[in-house]
């Protein structure tokens, strides 16, 4: 079992015909992911790695009964591209395009908050489950099917620990890069909701980062409503006060969102916490193995 996508996962690319979008696309049908349409409009008939191109999402929807979309569109055009997807009742959408204005993603939130659809991302790396589907751009080689769980908001470490979890020998049941935008889709609450109803999920591994109060957030949640041992990591330990650092959600304001603040909140919910980013392997396979 896994959490919102696998082998029945159907999906469509908006912006196959580009660089990212076709490159991307051949990666993730090697990896055995079911690419079944690809969307980019005044394009349609052309083929991108054998995958058929439609012109809008209904007509993929309509012909190949795709049920996941993932987004590799310019920053302007995105914002549509998502609600388009949800229009046309897409079930899981990932955005992967980084630099979308805040207020067109203020107008998706709005615009999702009545259809049944889910958004990852924005500026995120994707979701995976080892061995049945990868949808986005994480390196398939790292992962191995398993028992933990990984939420991040950072794609780069995100690989680091799925690959320490790896070579333990434990594995992923599902990961997920949340995206490091100030408004993004699916929150770690959210997501923690998911694998708490995913029977082959043992723990899960969360990683934060700086800025914004999502951890602390979580914390609350795990500690009333979470029944799984959760490992976590947030980055930016030692990030100085109004610095964004890498993401546009990245950002220290005043004494708000600090790395120390989120650890102590976590610690405080009776959450482990890892300090160091290298052990953070070690220390699931201890808690969860």
């Amino acid at each position: 079992m896994s959490i919102l996508v696998g082998k029945d996962s159907r999906v469509l690319v908006h912006g196959i015909t580009g660089r990212e979008g076709s490159f991307h696309t051949q990666q993730m049908l090697s990896y055995g992911t079911k690419v079944v349409a690809g969307m980019t409009p005044g394009k349609a008939g052309q083929t991108v790695e054998g995958v058929p191109v439609y012109h809008t999402v209904q007509d993929a929807v309509r012909e190949q009964k795709a049920n996941c979309s993932i987004i590799f569109v310019p920053p302007a055009a995105a914002a549509d591209s998502i609600m388009e997807a949800a229009a046309a009742g897409i079930g899981v959408i990932v955005c992967i395009t980084e630099g979308i204005p805040i207020l067109d993603m203020v107008r998706v939130k709005q615009y999702l908050k009545d259809k049944p659809s889910v958004l990852i991302g924005p500026n995120c790396p994707g979701i995976m489950t080892p061995g049945a589907c990868k949808l986005g751009i994480m390196p398939g080689y790292i992962f191995r099917p398993g028992s933990v769980g990984v939420i991040s908001r950072s794609g780069t470490l995100t690989y680091e620990v799925v690959d320490q979890i790896s070579k333990l020998g434990m594995g992923q049941s599902t990961c997920i890069g949340i995206g490091g935008d100030p408004i993004i889709g699916l929150s770690f609450i959210e997501l923690l909701a998911y694998f708490a109803q995913d029977e082959q999920t043992r723990g899960v591994v969360l990683i934060g980062e700086i800025g914004g109060t999502a951890e602390e957030e979580a914390a609350r949640f795990i500690q009333d409503h979470f029944p799984k041992p959760v490992v976590t990591f947030i980055a930016g330990q030692t990030a100085p006060p109004g610095r964004r650092m890498g993401h546009a959600g990245a950002i220290i304001s005043g004494k708000s969102g600090t790395a120390q603040e989120k650890m102590a909140v976590l610690q405080a919910a009776g959450i482990r916490v890892v300090m160091d980013l290298t052990k953070v392997g070690e220390v699931a396979q201890e808690v969860m193995g």
